[in-house]
């Protein structure tokens, strides 16, 4: 039988969209906005869902987690799926899966049946963003691209931007079944616009035809499903269950590395493989990959370590450390403007070097929180960290498909979204463990230094004695309580030292990746057609 290599057309007419393309680049954005804001609001009404559904706090906790593995699942096939099936309508019937299981997430009556409509949520949420990514690649010329990134950038910052504070006030006033049946009205207009202007290019039709007498690759879905799906359940659930002293984490950790590496052998030597990994080989594509995944890490690995940091130590409540969130998502709105009208006037690979320099510095600036930073100066430093993000992610978006036919774009798009939930799912695990066991050390390290003849530590139970002895408790009870107090107040600062710790090993990660973006090539002024 004859492979889809020798099957495909050599060469393809230059192709442009029927609509308007800006008009296409607002109607796939429109479906990244919805899912990217559905996932933000769902992290803040756990609590909530577990009160209503009469689950623990862990249990609920399985409402992200079955999305999560879902969605990662469902990334790295997503390309295949496009070539197979038709990107159109790949791409609608994701919108359609993820719109009905948002339905059915507002009318679940029990946490089992809410967490298997997460799972189907999750796999037609996962299918979106790369779908849409090469939708853009495809549909604007070389020089555009940019500024289409920069579009589509800006819903995929400011939904989490709004996200916590929305959905606090959608759980407060109303419940927290709305926060999924917002995503219907939403969902139903972006299938109509979806409907209306999306179009498969030529390459795409050709590629589709050509993949029907090609037997599809049984072995290479079972195998890529359970590898990834082990793999995102070792890393969401490691550091809860003590990583590798579990059984089954070792049991689902090793699976993981057994069934992807043998995915990976397959697919090599696959006439059609479902994952093309020899793209890895395309100098621009592997350093976009590599680029991705530890952008991922330090993303949103600090997305989630400052909410913590503040509800944890500074006593902020979810909705208000979202607020802390919220104004860098408004200010990289603007700067996803400026990156992108930049991006085609500049070298891209200078942009993306120092977008990753000015987010080391940022992201180094963290160390400065501490047990009385202010609520102004937690926003400001949130915005320094992000605001050259956006000069990342432009250029390697754009750089990401130089040297790549047009007919792998869905391919290139699904990769590297992978890449870079796994470098998430990956940093997140990691920084977690990172602060739990450093502030294990800090605290020793603390205690050592507590002596209890030392004129300091006299000082400080004198003292908070006396203010206990004044609010009314007895000389031993205040004794007592001003021992634990001093307890408590070494553990929070071995905890904030801890956290200082991890913001120094994220900088540091993106101050070695200054230099790698040279290592791509810059994209021709037109490219020819595949």
């Amino acid at each position: 039988m004859a492979t889809l290599a020798q099957v495909r057309p050599l060469t393809l007419p230059q192709w442009k969209p029927k609509h308007n393309p800006w008009a296409i680049a607002l109607t796939v954005t429109l479906a990244t906005f919805m899912e990217v804001l559905d996932t933000s609001i769902a992290n803040v009404a756990l609590p909530h869902i577990a009160g209503s559904l009469g689950a623990s706090q862990d249990e609920a906790t399985w409402v992200l987690t079955s999305y999560l593995v879902a969605s990662a699942v469902i990334l790295p096939i997503s390309g295949w799926l496009s070539n197979r099936f038709g990107r159109k309508r790949v791409y609608m019937t994701c919108v359609t899966v993820f719109t009905l299981c948002s339905l059915l997430c507002g009318i679940a009556p029990t946490l089992p049946f809410l967490i298997l409509a997460r799972i189907l949520q999750g796999l037609g949420g996962g299918g979106l963003a790369p779908s849409e990514q090469a939708i853009l690649a495809d549909t604007f010329p070389i020089e555009k691209r940019g500024q289409a990134f920069a579009v589509y950038g800006m819903a995929v910052v400011f939904a989490p931007a709004i996200g916590p504070t929305l959905g606090g006030w959608i759980t407060d006033n109303f419940n927290w079944h709305w926060i999924f049946f917002i995503n219907l009205p939403v969902g139903l207009l972006s299938l109509y616009l979806s409907n209306r202007m999306v179009e498969d290019p030529p390459h795409l039709i050709a590629r589709k035809e050509a993949s029907k007498h090609l037997k599809v690759d049984f072995m290479g879905l079972g195998l890529v499903a359970l590898g990834v799906g082990l793999l995102e359940f070792t890393l969401d659930k490691g550091q809860e269950k003590d990583w590798f002293s579990d059984p089954m984490i070792r049991f689902t950790f090793f699976t993981a590395i057994i069934l992807l590496v043998w995915f990976v052998y397959w697919e090599w030597f696959h006439p059609d493989p479902i994952v093309d990994i020899k793209l890895l080989k395309n100098r621009n594509f592997g350093t976009a990959v590599f680029l991705q995944l530890i952008l991922g890490m330090v993303l949103f690995g600090s997305t989630v370590l400052i909410p913590q940091y503040l509800q944890t130590l500074l006593g902020y409540t979810a909705e208000r450390a979202g607020m802390v969130l919220s104004p860098a998502g408004f200010v990289l709105m603007v700067m996803m403007l400026i990156a992108g009208r930049t991006v085609g006037k500049v070298d891209p690979r200078a942009m993306a070097a120092a977008g990753y320099f000015f987010t080391a510095v940022g992201v180094y600036n963290l160390t400065r929180l501490d047990l009385t930073t202010s609520f102004g100066a937690a926003t400001e430093w949130r915005i320094l960290q992000m605001m050259a993000l956006p000069f990342i992610f432009i250029p390697i978006s754009t750089l990401n498909y130089v040297g790549v036919p047009a007919d792998k774009s869905n391919q290139i798009s699904s990769l590297s979204n992978f890449a870079r939930n796994i470098g998430g799912s990956a940093g997140t695990a990691l920084l977690t463990t990172f602060i739990a066991r450093t502030s294990q050390t800090h605290q020793q390290v603390l205690g050592s230094n507590v002596i209890r003849g030392s004129v300091s530590y006299r000082i400080y139970m004198a003292r908070m004695t006396e203010l206990l002895t004044a609010g009314g408790m007895s000389a031993a009870q205040a004794s007592q309580t001003a021992i634990g107090t001093a307890y408590r107040q070494m553990q929070s600062q071995a905890t904030m030292l801890s956290y200082q710790n991890a913001f120094v090993v994220l900088s540091a990660l993106l101050f070695i990746l200054v230099p790698l973006p040279f290592l791509m090539r810059l994209p021709k002024k037109r490219e020819k057609p595949s």
